[in-house]
């Protein structure tokens, strides 16, 4: 793959749509387009958003009502960390330190931090809002997600998520500051140079090289991939939708930001779901790296007529006598459970 030279290209605009009464929001329409969507002013009508617009203190001592008192995941970056949640320059560890503490607390440390220059990172990380403030849940929802997708809390100063995917279909709800996301799709990985799998901070692989940082000679691809980039700037009460797998880094601009996600996968047959296909990505790893290059070669025929392929597959078979590769119902899910364990 070559690289890209000269100037890159101002990045596209995230495609968006705006809500309001005569504008209702279509979740099935969403998802079954497959691309990314901002969604101004989805949830500009929640309490909490109407505080942050304000001020950040209205907002902030509204969370620490509602503050439970439970500790939550709280990284803290060095200044000379530039706010970029990451690795240590040779890759021994991560460039954080590790708390856990209440979010009243959190709150009360950013507060101390937007009167310092050069301040630390902080960021409160995917926490789970009905372990520290439940009494948020009843006057803050998506009417039009299964009440079983329980909303994260993600909150700090201006600090930035590097680029990463998820496996599932994301919604995230700016309630505080300001946002900025860029967008890469899918098929962009080889341009992103993505970290390790098993040994990224926070969980989620990311990519090693920075965005602002288009020349660093380390990434040469780098500039193919902004070149295909997608950006929007979020505010409170602004949403974005990302399809699973699209590649987003995430940058927190104000020095106190807070944002509100919701994680779903909308197959599920008896307990099983599609966000099991990360826990699939390890088992191909397992049982193909190792095969010698013809044999993966025909493995990944058999994977790409199976797995990812159409129809043609089962067409010649009749529907009583499709099994496993008929549709994924509690029986097929069994079925294919046995399969893997007897395969093992």
């Amino acid at each position: 793959m070559g690289e890209l030279s000269g100037t890159i290209p101002a990045p596209a605009a995230i495609e968006e749509c705006r809500v309001d009464d005569d504008h209702p929001f279509d979740l099935d329409a969403v998802v079954a387009g497959g691309r990314p969507l901002v969604i101004r002013g989805l949830v500009r009508e929640w309490p909490v958003v109407k505080l942050a617009r304000q001020s950040d203190t209205a907002f902030a001592q509204r969370l620490a009502e509602l503050d439970n008192g439970a500790d939550v995941t709280t990284l803290l970056i060095a200044p000379e960390g530039d706010g970029i949640i990451g690795y240590a320059p040779d890759l021994s560890g991560f460039n954080y330190q590790h708390f856990k503490v209440s979010l009243t607390l959190g709150l009360r440390r950013l507060a101390s931090y937007s009167r310092r220059d050069n301040a630390p990172g902080l960021v409160i990380q995917s926490v789970p809002i009905r372990d520290c403030m439940p009494g948020f849940l009843a006057g803050h929802a998506l009417p039009f997600l299964d009440p079983r997708v329980e909303p994260r809390l993600w909150m700090g100063n201006k600090v930035t998520t590097p680029t990463h995917f998820d496996s599932q279909h994301n919604i995230a709800c700016v309630v505080c500051g300001a946002r900025r996301f860029t967008l890469f799709p899918p098929e962009q990985l080889p341009n992103l140079y993505i970290g390790p799998l098993d040994y990224a901070p926070t969980g989620a692989a990311i990519s090693m090289a920075r965005l602002d940082r288009p020349d660093d000679p380390r990434y040469p691809r780098l500039k193919l991939a902004l070149a295909a980039a997608q950006v929007a700037e979020l505010h409170p009460g602004d949403a974005i939708y990302m399809p699973p797998l699209w590649w987003h880094n995430v940058e927190s601009l104000e020095v106190l930001n807070a944002l509100v996600n919701y994680w779903w996968s909308p197959v599920e047959v008896d307990g099983y779901n599609t966000g099991h296909a990360r826990a699939a990505l390890f088992h191909c790893l397992l049982a193909f790296r190792v095969l010698p290059p013809a044999e993966r070669a025909n493995w990944r025929n058999l994977l790409d007529y199976y797995v990812f392929g159409n129809e043609e597959a089962v067409a010649h078979i009749p529907e009583d006598r499709r099994g496993v590769l008929g549709p994924l119902t509690a029986e097929t899910a069994e079925e294919l459970k046995k399969g893997a364990r007897l395969h093992l």
